[in-house]
């Protein structure tokens, strides 16, 4: 590139941000919006609990199964191609949700959205890294995360508006402007870069990548309500593993790997993405269990418990703003080792919550889980995309964001496995007396158990209310002090391995590197 073309670029460097932030807000608003709605969607659609599950994960399923792939595509075709090809697809896809008649034709609409999300997202971040010096990129990356967190933490206050004033499909026709907007803007704003020395596209590595990382998210999201220890889960780990196993060997062998292994060889590198997939563990998971709780539990409606986890965003937004200044003032191990730290006193506090529990605690909470979740993304992030040599952005971007969805839909999976196991055991007495199917239902999760309480006798409906709520904050309490050991346990890595500053990151991927080499 030539000096004067650079210029240019960096000259309007935050007018591309605010283009690239404001394609990145979808993406935030679709991995949250469609939490609140699951109750609604659930009797607009008849929907077990498996279908719920897949409606907001069938787009997290296809999302990090095509990310490493698109990361490579725009690397070489171009990231602003990939950008506007990523907004167009989505935007598509959410007016096809807007259609839908079908619990089916809902997960095939998020599925679209998914290959849209995976060609938005690394081109978000690759495009950020091509336009700012390395000396603006932290502060860049930390608006790129608070961004993120808007988007996460308004999606259920959204959806909740939505739902409360339109109906259900509105969550998805909203999408619609912000793409046309951003795919306007984004011709003028935002500068076309590749590889300079892209050789072909790796195709036997990214279909081995699009079979590992779909199969791994298939096998967490199946296992809870299908059983951990069943055949076709059981299969699906096993082709995770002779998968993952084939793309090394492939990795390793191929003159032009899609992702160069010694990445990982980089402390910054694995440290950095470990410590986002465990943070993003935590988020997801918890966020989708609250949500039912401040439904289910406190009775709010979709536009009051929206409006109640809006703080998330708050603290997100602070969190990711301030972190670049910390991580100059602290070091960057100290401030994520700091963020997980927080990230787990928060969440080993909702085990103490209860059917009462006052909405000012709860808040509280909310923001102190979001607060820290900044200021572990943002320097992870920076640690993670400092790793990489600049022509492989999008790769790296990439793996940024596997390690963000992965560890996102392990959350769901996991921490939503280990609820509904505790919920279905704790509530068996109090449905025994239920009809077969009635009790069964019941079983299936509290957002059945309400609708069953409503077709039985008052007292009876009432008792059975009570129980699902009880069963339910039991299965919470355990489920988050899962969550937060699992923070904890990174704080700790974090502290140990991870560099102290850009200087010492640099230095540090730098040697790493070679060595590996």
């Amino acid at each position: 590139m030539s000096t004067a073309t650079q210029s240019s670029e960096y000259a309007k460097r935050w007018w591309t941000l605010a283009v690239l932030g404001l394609s990145l807000l979808i993406i935030g608003l679709d991995n949250t919006i469609l939490n609140v709605a699951i109750p609604t969607l659930q009797r607009e659609f008849d929907a077990s609990a498996s279908e719920l599950q897949w409606m907001v994960d069938a787009y997290i399923l296809v999302f990090a199964g095509l990310l490493l792939t698109m990361g490579a595509l725009s690397d070489r075709f171009g990231r602003k191609l990939a950008l506007q090809v990523g907004l167009g697809v989505f935007g598509a896809a959410s007016v096809a949700a807007v259609f839908a008649e079908t619990s089916g034709q809902l997960i095939a609409a998020r599925a679209v959205m998914g290959v849209g999300g995976a060609l938005i997202m690394p081109a978000t971040l690759s495009i950020i890294t091509h336009v700012f010096p390395r000396e603006e990129r932290g502060k860049a990356i930390g608006i790129w995360a608070a961004i993120a967190g808007i988007g996460i933490g308004l999606g259920p206050l959204l959806g909740g508006v939505l739902i409360e004033y339109f109906s259900w499909s509105a969550i998805f026709l909203v999408n619609v402007p912000i793409v046309g907007i951003a795919l306007i803007a984004g011709l003028r704003l935002v500068p076309e870069s590749r590889d300079p020395l892209a050789r072909r596209i790796d195709i036997p590595g990214a279909l081995l990548s699009i079979g590992a990382l779909g199969a791994l998210v298939y096998a967490i999201i199946e296992a809870p309500s299908t059983g951990w220890t069943e055949p076709v889960v059981l299969a699906a780990f096993g082709a995770v593993a002779i998968l993952s196993l084939a793309f090394v060997w492939w990795e390793r062998r191929t003159p032009a790997p899609m992702l160069n292994l010694d990445f990982f060889a980089s402390r910054s590198f694995s440290v950095g993405a470990g410590s986002i997939s465990v943070a993003f563990f935590a988020l997801f998971g918890t966020v989708f269990l609250l949500t039912q709780y401040l439904q289910f539990v406190k009775d709010y409606t979709a536009l009051e418990a929206g409006l109640r986890i809006a703080p998330i965003a708050f603290g997100l937004m602070l969190g990711a703003g301030l972190s670049d200044r910390f991580v100059h003032r602290f070091g960057a191990n100290r401030v994520v080792a700091g963020g997980l730290l927080g990230l787990a006193i928060a969440l080993a506090s909702i085990s103490f919550w209860t059917e009462t529990t006052a909405y000012w605690l709860i808040a509280i909470n909310l923001i102190a889980i979001s607060f820290s979740m900044g200021n572990i993304v943002a320097p992870a992030t920076d640690a993670v995309m400092g790793a990489v040599p600049e022509a492989k952005a999008g790769v790296g971007s990439a793996m940024n964001d596997v390690t963000r969805q992965v560890g996102g839909a392990l959350g769901v999976a996991i921490i939503g496995s280990i609820l509904n196991s505790i919920y279905s055991s704790s509530i068996e007495d109090s449905s025994s007396t239920l009809p077969a199917q009635a009790a069964e239902a019941a079983r299936d999760s509290i957002g059945a158990a309400s609708i069953v309480a409503e077709t039985i006798p008052d007292a009876a409906g009432r008792a059975l209310d009570a129980a699902a709520a009880g069963a339910f904050i039991e299965g919470l309490g355990t489920a988050v002090l899962f969550a937060g050991a699992l923070a904890l346990l990174g704080a700790g890595v974090v502290l140990r391995f991870l560099p102290n500053d850009d200087a010492q990151l640099d230095a540090t991927a730098t040697a790493d590197t070679a060595e590996a080499q």
